[in-house]
């Protein structure tokens, strides 16, 4: 069977909940707990957790976090989990959030590939591009 790479764009909100902070010379590092509602073609909740540092160089910044989503994808069903690694350097942005290899569950089992975000305004975009492998949810003999 071939997989197909789809495309799913829409909007989200997110709502960042300050869990824990700490500033040492400088640079603040702080945990954040990560909650988002998706819309458009991937309908579905994210919760998840973020650690980030900022410095005390303006637009100088990093973060990670790991995020559970949730929901419904193309009329599939199922959750998997989105790993997010950002970086600012002096206001240069490089975000890179991936689908974690075997995360699938449910009819996004097998499912592999990319987010990117935009912000405009105050508008969050999402375009999710990925594959599902239909091999791995097949019953095994």
């Amino acid at each position: 069977m071939t997989n197909h790479s789809m495309t799913a764009r829409g909007t989200f909100d997110v709502t960042m909940t300050p869990q824990a902070s700490n500033t040492h010379d400088g640079i603040t590092e702080s945990r954040l707990g990560l909650e988002k509602r998706y819309h458009g073609h991937l309908d579905a909740q994210g919760s998840g957790t973020m650690l980030g540092a900022t410095t005390a160089v303006k637009g100088s910044a990093g973060y990670v976090a790991l995020e559970r989503v949730t929901g419904t994808l193309h009329g599939r069903h199922g959750s998997f989990i989105l790993q997010h690694h950002g970086v600012m350097a002096r206001g240069a942005q490089s975000l890179t959030v991936t689908i974690v290899p075997d995360s699938g569950t449910g009819e996004l089992a097998g499912i592999s590939g990319t987010c990117s975000i935009t912000i405009a305004g105050s508008a969050h975009h999402y375009e999710l591009h990925y594959t599902i492998d239909a091999a791995v949810g097949a019953p095994h003999e």
